[in-house]
């Protein structure tokens, strides 16, 4: 095994038990406490992969993944971790941490290498990172931002040359003591991005922001979060607490520990409008009560009904405009308040085009999908559109219940047609010992007569349970255009996240962005200690132009040969280290490649 020093970066050959000739590249930089952080490159077959195509260019898609380790154990399954009287749990044989990782994988259309994994790219030295969110899609130029749930820190990835990928920095926890627990990113036009952290200041107890703010919080993974603001290199420029001076409401967000001033301030999903100067978050649940002990149910108040409107025109300097509580629909008292229409924002979406004012939030315990109209109001007003029950017979399920669907990712498309929304489906037994569950996988709907109704349409949304199990197509709310289900027979084993690819390949040979998308990629997993594990495969979906959706046959294991990229195998290119969580995923393109 040959090691030689090039241009800051360690490169060496080697091989793995499913890879014959790997190529190593390590790109490091120092982090805030002097230590060493890295990412190493595991290219197979070197370079080569970028010519196999007959000199056609490369399209990737990248997944942000976390090795799966005994860890990974939620409470009920303690009693049968290996050792014990009835232990041999599968993790035994990949108990130890590995590194986490981005996989990039050939997703060229037509290419004899699509569906390969061409590089894991390992990052170091922090292991149990619990790879989570990036940002929502991916430009020219950008950044790779990508945050570690549990290690509270936030990496910043060069792409401009893959399949290598570089490191340009990383957040440490102690460079954001205003929050925790890092989740989702949204790129700005000067390559700068926002990020939400969905806990509380590191330390309990009174911390102090510069923009002058004290919060009493409950400390690392509790409340209340914070936006902050990352340069290009993923360095801090401002951390803005999330919470309301006065408080929020005392009934309808609770804490533990519980705080004097009850706060709902756990922002998880985050886009913005610039030309509007306005961003919006949506708080999800407080995290770490959310993981602690799955078993027994933590109160249904410690999942979230709001979302929060920032200006923006001061980019170093958010303020919090308005905290809009999401309405409860017809269906709220029929179940545990856990599954209210109104429980757990997970995501939030803006529109793009000039002349629309308006974004979508979506709830995963809820199961439900609510529209505001302008969100440059001072209060923006929430109405609920549509229940995903509505799409579960496109699904291939017998039931009309939206009641925790498990809905993840939400994205409107870049021409403003079309809402595709992710969902894992509903866990067998959920509203009862004889729920059978339901299949989860990827819906789109038709938003063009509600967008055209302008920034002042005054509802009404969805007000019948009849209208929450049909869809109300009264020619406005959104009509159901496409759906493919993703894992059938396995209850809520569904899609948690995705990524539209907004890149074509031009008759010059160069990608270039589109607005309509003809695809997407999803992956199953969620959070494996939260009990919502999913079977770890990343799908992609494509789309007809008009909206319907069918899982993409081609795209298919290089080991199992089955539909689907499946991350639970033996072998990586960084080695045999078992099964991987991918969490989520981006189209991209090499700088070189993109015109």
């Amino acid at each position: 095994m040959a090691v030689a020093l090039a241009a800051g970066a360690v490169t060496y050959t080697g091989t793995s038990s499913a890879y014959a000739d790997v190529q190593v590249v390590t790109d490091s930089k120092t982090g805030a406490d002097g230590k060493q952080y890295w990412v190493e490159n595991h290219l197979v077959d070197g370079n080569k992969i970028r010519s196999e195509n007959n000199g056609q260019r490369k399209e990737w898609l990248l997944v942000w993944a976390g090795d799966e380790n005994i860890a990974d154990t939620v409470v009920k399954d303690v009693k049968n971790l290996p050792g014990t009287i009835s232990g041999g749990l599968n993790k035994a044989k990949n108990a130890l941490p590995g590194p986490d990782f981005l996989a990039v994988i050939d997703a060229t259309k037509g290419s004899p290498t699509y569906g390969k994994v061409v590089n894991t790219a390992t990052v170091g030295p922090l292991v149990e990172n619990e790879p989570h969110h990036m940002q929502y899609v991916w430009h020219k130029g950008d950044t790779i931002y990508a945050g570690a749930l549990f290690a509270a820190a936030t990496y910043a990835f060069d792409v401009s040359a893959l399949p290598q990928l570089k490191l340009k920095g990383v957040s440490l926890p102690t460079q954001t003591l205003g929050g925790s627990v890092p989740d989702a990113y949204w790129v700005l036009k000067d390559g700068t991005a926002y990020g939400t952290y969905m806990g509380g200041p590191v330390a309990p107890g009174p911390y102090t922001y510069a923009n002058g703010q004290t919060v009493i919080s409950n400390g690392f993974a509790g409340s209340p979060g914070e936006v902050v603001r990352f340069d290009e290199n993923a360095q801090v420029l401002s951390q803005t607490s999330a919470a309301t001076p006065q408080g929020d409401n005392a009934k309808l967000c609770e804490n533990l520990p519980t705080l004097g001033q009850p706060t709902c301030a756990n922002p998880h999903g985050i886009q913005a409008r610039e030309d509007l100067n306005t961003l919006v978050t949506s708080d999800y649940a407080e995290p770490r009560n959310i993981i602690l002990d799955p078993v027994k149910q933590p109160s249904p108040y410690l999942r979230r009904p709001t979302v929060r409107t920032w200006d923006i025109s001061d980019r170093n300097n958010p303020k919090l405009k308005a905290v809009s509580y999401l309405p409860d629909g017809p269906r709220a008292g029929d179940y545990d308040p856990l599954y209210a229409e109104s429980r757990a924002v997970m995501e939030t979406t803006v529109t793009n085009l000039p002349g629309h004012k308006g974004a979508f939030a979506q709830t995963m315990q809820g199961g439900a999908v609510f529209y505001t109209p302008d969100i440059t109001k001072a209060e923006p007003h929430w109405y609920q559109v549509w229940d995903d029950g509505a799409a579960n017979r496109a699904l291939g399920n017998n039931d009309s219940i939206g009641a925790s669907s498990n809905g993840g990712w939400i994205q409107t498309s870049p021409d403003d047609r079309f809402l595709y929304r992710a969902i894992q489906g509903r866990q067998k037994g959920t509203l009862g010992p004889d729920d059978p569950g339901t299949t989860g996988g990827v819906y789109i709907l038709n938003i063009e007569n509600l967008l055209a109704q302008g920034p002042d349409w005054a509802g009404p949304g969805i007000q019948t349970k009849e209208q929450a199990r049909s869809g109300a197509d009264n020619g406005v709310l959104p009509t159901l255009a496409g759906a493919a289900p993703i894992n059938p027979g396995t209850p809520g084993a569904g899609p948690h996240w995705g990524a539209y690819d907004n890149f074509e390949l031009g008759e010059d040979g160069f990608y270039h962005e589109i607005t309509s998308p003809d695809r997407l990629a999803v992956s199953n997993y969620f959070v494996a200690r939260s009990g919502l594990d999913g079977d770890h495969k990343v799908n992609i979906v494509n789309l007809t132009p008009d909206g319907k959706a069918s899982v993409d046959q081609d795209f298919r294991d290089e080991f199992t040969g089955q539909v689907g990229i499946n991350f639970n195998r033996k072998s990586w290119p960084h080695g045999d280290f078992g099964n991987a969580k991918p969490h989520s995923e981006l189209f991209v393109v090499a700088d070189a490649d993109v015109k």
